[in-house]
This record gives C-alpha cells, sequence and structure tokens, in this order.
C-alpha cells in the first residue's frame, strides 16, 4: 500500500455550489449593556483586557467572528487601569460608546470620548488607558477571522517599548538616498497586452503607502450629518458619509479590510432594497426602525447591533418617527482587493464587479 497521498477530487462537469448565507441577528442594547456591567466587575485581567466578543451563532473556530471576516468585541477599561502592549497583523477601527481614554497606537496618543471612531493599522504597537471617572467603553471591529482561518494571525503581548519578536533581531539601516536593490532587478514588458517580468526584489520591496492612525470626532463629523439627512425625499442613495483614510486608496476604506460609515436618515425613510457581497454590520447611535433582509424583518433602536447584510443577501432599511444614525462596518475594501466586490444597487439593475467595472450612478443630480 503506498504511503504517498492522492489529493485529487473529479469535479468534472460539477455545477457551481450554491453559497450557504449567515443569518442576519441582532444583539440587544439590553444584552449588550448587561455584558458590559459584567465586564465591568470582573477583576482586573493580567492583561487589563475585559474583553467579550460577540459571536454569530455559525461561526466555528478557528476565527470566531460577527460576520465571517470580521469580529466585533465589546472591550472595557475601568478608571485608572491601563493595557498590555500589543501588536498583531490584523487591523481594527474602533468606536466609543462610553466614557473616554486614550489609545495610543504607534507614536499617536488619540484622546477619544463618546462615538469617537480611530483606526489601528496593523502591526502598529497599541494599548489602552482610561483617563476619566467612569468605565471607558468601546467597540473593535477586526479582520482576525480571516487570518486565524488561515492559521496566519500574528499577535503579540508585551510590556516595554521593544516588541518579543524584535528583542533578537537587527534594526534595518536607514536607506537615505541609498539606491534599492529593487532598482537592480528586471522589470521587462514582454507583450503588447501588458504582461510583465519582475525580478524577486520586487516583491520583497513594495513600495510604500504610509497607513496612520487616524480619529474621526464625533463632535466634527456630526457637523456634517444634516446636509445628507437633508437631501430630498426621493433620494435613491444611502444619506451617509464615509470615514475615509487616505492610505486605502481607491478601496474607499477606513482600515483597509473596512470601511466604516455614519449614517443620518430622516424620520419615514425607506432605501432602495440592494445587495452586495461584502457583509454589513450595524450599530445604531438613535432613533429606530425596521430592517427587511431576504424578505425577513428585524425591527431595532439604538443602542443594537445588527447584521444588517450578510453577503449577497437582498435588504433595505426604513427609519421609524426619528431621524436614524448608525455606524455601519462593511468589508468592502477587503473584497476590493480580491477583486470579489459584486454589488447590484437597485433589484432589476445588473450586478457589477465594483472597482474592475463601472459603478452606479445615484439620482443626486436630478435633485
Amino acid at each position: 500500500m503506498s504511503d504517498i497521498y492522492k489529493p485529487f477530487v473529479d469535479v468534472s462537469g460539477a455545477a457551481p455550489r450554491e453559497q450557504t448565507k449567515w443569518s442576519s441577528i441582532i444583539v440587544s442594547k439590553e444584552d449588550i449593556d448587561l455584558e458590559i456591567e459584567r465586564l465591568i466587575n470582573l477583576p482586573k485581567p493580567a492583561n487589563g483586557r475585559r474583553a467579550a466578543l460577540i459571536v454569530h451563532p455559525q461561526a466555528t473556530l478557528p476565527g470566531l467572528g460577527f460576520a465571517p471576516s470580521t469580529d466585533v468585541t465589546i472591550n472595557v477599561v475601568n478608571p485608572g487601569e491601563s493595557t498590555l502592549n500589543l501588536r498583531k497583523n490584523s487591523n481594527m477601527l474602533e468606536i466609543c460608546l462610553s466614557g473616554q481614554g486614550v489609545a495610543v497606537v504607534g507614536k499617536r496618543e488619540i484622546a477619544v470620548q463618546k462615538w469617537d471612531v480611530w483606526n489601528t493599522p496593523a502591526m502598529q504597537v497599541h494599548s489602552y488607558r482610561n483617563t476619566g471617572q467612569q468605565p471607558w467603553v468601546r467597540l473593535s471591529y477586526s479582520n482576525a477571522p480571516v487570518l486565524e482561518k488561515l492559521e496566519v494571525h500574528f499577535a503579540e503581548e508585551f510590556e516595554g517599548d521593544v516588541p518579543p519578536a524584535d528583542r533578537n533581531t537587527t534594526p534595518a539601516a536607514p536607506r537615505g538616498d541609498v539606491s534599492r536593490a529593487r532598482d537592480l532587478a528586471l522589470r521587462e514588458q514582454i507583450g503588447d497586452d501588458g504582461a510583465h517580468l519582475l525580478g524577486y526584489e520586487w516583491l520583497i520591496d513594495i513600495d510604500v503607502v504610509e497607513s496612520k492612525p487616524l480619529h474621526w470626532p464625533y463632535a466634527k463629523v456630526a457637523g456634517y450629518l444634516p446636509s445628507v439627512e437633508d437631501l430630498a425625499k426621493g433620494y435613491n442613495g444611502r444619506r451617509l458619509f464615509v470615514l475615509y483614510n487616505p492610505a486605502t486608496e481607491r478601496r474607499n476604506g477606513t482600515t483597509h479590510s473596512f470601511f466604516a460609515t455614519i449614517s443620518s436618515s430622516p424620520p419615514n425613510n425607506s432605501h432602495v432594497p440592494h445587495r452586495h457581497s461584502s457583509s454589513a454590520i450595524n450599530y445604531y447611535l438613535r432613533g429606530h426602525g425596521h430592517s427587511m433582509v431576504e424578505g425577513r424583518r428585524f425591527d431595532w433602536k439604538a443602542g443594537d447591533l445588527l447584521l444588517s447584510a450578510p453577503g449577497w443577501a437582498m435588504h433595505a432599511h426604513n427609519s421609524g418617527s426619528e431621524t436614524v444614525s448608525s455606524l455601519t462596518v462593511q468589508d468592502h475594501p477587503f473584497h476590493i482587493g480580491i477583486e470579489s466586490l459584486i454589488w447590484q444597487e437597485r433589484s432589476y439593475e445588473p450586478i457589477i464587479a465594483l472597482g474592475s467595472q463601472p459603478g452606479f450612478e445615484s439620482n443626486r443630480g436630478s435633485l
């Protein structure tokens, strides 16, 4: 009997597999508040991290998420407390729910308060300290589930200034104006269609687009919200602003994995049903209403967390008798990066690969 593994699965003539969508779910404000209270009352952990993942019932290990590519974590730092340093190759965006504190990200200290949003780029050392008199509560969103599934999630906690993995390494010498080895490597177009050959150095010395920790204070963002809320009735787009990080370039992200948007929809406003391969998670800041997802109704209110759009689920949102604002997080930049972002802006329009094909138009001009 041979010990050689034969890895072949015959798929000749096989039809595409029907995809299994995760179900939409709501985590209520009341349940979130109870979990926050539980974390507040825990003994302080050795690393200072009082944290609870919010896990979808269809999630499986490794990589427990609220959506397949996205984990959502409740974090609490009590007054006078701080956390150990952390470095990891997942990226994050976070929103302050209550209290106040300082997020130290790389060389920047970001003082945050209620509904402020900030990002933490991959591999930047970060920590948190409470600077107020009340517990500091925040939600964090990261792409760790993807990296956990791939078994490549690098993370290390530590005290001091130097991460453990770097303590026995030789720092890279400053380049200054010295030419790069890449400059000596082949870069040659070999066909009229644009095909190239590149030498090895192009793989290990990619041009840098600096990824910075950025801060979107809610006090400043809120000043712009009336301008989208006041768009004429009949507007068929979403009334929101993207919290844009220029390092993400055409991917229009807040991080390289996610965009975050903050919306302001007037009372009794209904969205046009649409769908996209990116998943969407809504945390409602104010107001109430309901969403229709694949024909099922989900009623929500301020403080609820909703997986409002599992990938490729047809959905629409409807505000109630008050103005509605939400923080929406989607893995849109991730999908653009791997050319998998398909989008159908309205159910009677074609399916388009955004970023690879010309996109959709709203009716803003006609209004």
